[in-house]
């Protein structure tokens, strides 16, 4: 029921009070351990309890806190279970909803984007936000010519709030590395804060989407609402139902996961080599799941909705050939020339030397759900990926310690990793090398790929949507409608 906390010392004492409760734990625990207790489960004791201050705040403030809430929580697999169990409703809450504004400030953002008479575009408007996420709410509506909308209003102060506690944030982010064994949380926090204009920008926001919505309007396997209002800070686009994401993460059947990981997977590549644009916050708040229109087998014509275009990645002539190359290179077992290409690429500086048979040794675990026709991802695997990284005695570790991650490379990264946290989530058997092998540049050649042409979920191909070997360079900018 509370607006935003604008006030600077309000936000700052909120998240200053996070360090001080993880110092205090840590002393805590240091009095179990004398007590006779042992490490570990005081450890995991330690986590579970830091973890839901930790989360309880970031949802509380929204803002940077809540964005950044939002980036850890596709990380939650990684977690171990009987820490991860408790408070996995938590992050799903946080996903989906936060306190709404009150009407009255949202009337007002409304007046001053859309002009006093802002209701004549509407026939219908509730006041009553149908989602809620970091920056703004979203309100269901009726525009004038009586199709349903999604209403989305920025929050007041919402740029100061994110700048402020991201500012914050970053003091004391060390502190929060225990919680996601082998993330470095240090850049995710830094690039979320480098990215905190464009995500301001409903105009940027629309242009994406609308972009997305061209190149997808009647795809079989992906929905995106069109844009149809945009100005200042509100975003009208056409409103789409269906399942969160999450419901289904909690509650679907095996088939159902498996497929909804098949168009995740799908949408990852697909997007950026059809569009030049990759949709960068890839957490199951952003996801729905629709029925597919006229579908015989309601699961294989199941189709994602995909919301929520405010951070992109501009990737004109789509992913980097470098990826599918070097992903191609590993899985044949060439490693002098995929660290020849990471070399190349910055993955390895000039002034370090390493073994390429120990850098592919590191990278083979990692993409071993590419090597398979269909791969099995599941908490347990990205737990094990997570504590072999993370693990400061293991060879991977160290070697991991010195390889370098190149700015440009730094969005695809954490996409990447954030889409197979949720396909660990969904715990969904996909057929990712067909995926790659039909939208990455590249990857093809793979001797084990069956070529560039997509696959449903069952592995039939769908020759009627042929890609092309290579992937093509952006459409012209999206034109998005003032009012239609």
């Amino acid at each position: 029921m509370s607006d935003l906390p604008r006030k600077a010392v309000t936000r700052t004492a909120k998240l200053a009070a996070l360090p001080l409760g993880f110092a205090g734990r840590a002393t805590w625990g240091l009095g179990k351990r004398i007590g006779g207790r042992s490490a570990e489960l005081v450890g995991r004791e330690l986590q579970q309890r830091t973890a839901d201050q930790l989360f309880r705040v970031l949802g509380e403030l929204k803002g940077g806190a809540m964005k950044l809430g939002q980036a850890l929580s596709v990380f939650e697999s990684a977690l171990p279970e009987e820490v991860a169990g408790p408070y996995r409703a938590a992050l799903t809450k946080l996903q989906e909803a936060a306190p709404p504004m009150p009407a009255s400030t949202v009337h007002s953002v409304m007046s001053r984007s859309l002009g006093r008479d802002w209701r004549d575009h509407f026939t219908e408007f509730s006041d009553a936000p149908a989602a809620a996420a970091s920056i703004g709410q979203v309100h269901r509506a009726t525009w004038h010519d009586g199709r349903e909308v999604a209403v989305k209003v920025q929050y007041p102060g919402a740029g100061e709030a994110l700048v402020a506690d991201l500012t914050q944030l970053s003091r004391f982010v060390r502190l929060l590395g225990p919680l996601v064994p082998g993330l470095d949380l240090k850049p995710l926090v830094a690039e979320v804060r480098a990215r905190v204009a464009e995500e301001l920008d409903y105009a940027m926001e629309a242009q994406a989407q609308q972009a997305y919505a061209q190149e997808f309007a009647g795809d079989p396997d992906v929905v995106v609402p069109s844009v149809v209002h945009q100005k200042a800070q509100v975003l009208v686009t056409d409103w789409m139902d269906g399942v969160p994401l999450s419901e289904l993460i909690a509650d679907g059947s095996q088939e159902q996961r498996d497929r909804a990981g098949q168009l995740l997977a799908r949408f990852l590549f697909a997007g950026v080599a059809r569009t030049g644009l990759l949709h960068a916050d890839p957490h199951p708040g952003n996801f729905r799941v629709l029925p597919g229109e006229g579908a015989a087998d309601p699961v294989t014509g199941m189709r994602l909705g995909v919301l929520d275009f405010g951070t992109v990645d501009r990737l004109p002539g789509g992913l980097p050939p470098t990826i599918g190359t070097a992903l191609r290179l590993a899985l044949d077992g060439e490693a002098g020339e995929v660290y020849r290409l990471l070399r190349e690429e910055g993955f390895v500086r000039e002034t370090v030397h390493l073994d390429a048979d120990a850098v592919l040794d590191y990278l083979l675990p990692i993409i071993e759900p590419a090597r398979v026709e269909a791969f099995a991802f599941s908490r347990g695997w990205m737990r094990i990926q997570a504590a072999r990284i993370a693990d400061p005695r293991s060879p991977a570790h160290q070697l991991g310690r010195q390889l370098n991650l190149p700015p440009s490379y730094l969005l695809i990264h954490r996409v990447t990793l954030s889409t197979i946290g949720v396909l660990c989530q969904l715990g969904a058997s996909v057929r990712l090398r067909q995926e790659l092998a039909g939208w990455v540049p590249g990857f093809a050649e793979h001797p084990g790929s069956t070529g560039p042409v997509p696959v449903d979920a069952a592995g039939s191909k769908t020759a009627a949507d042929p890609t092309p070997e290579s992937a093509p360079s952006a459409p012209p900018p999206a034109q998005i409608p003032k009012d239609r």
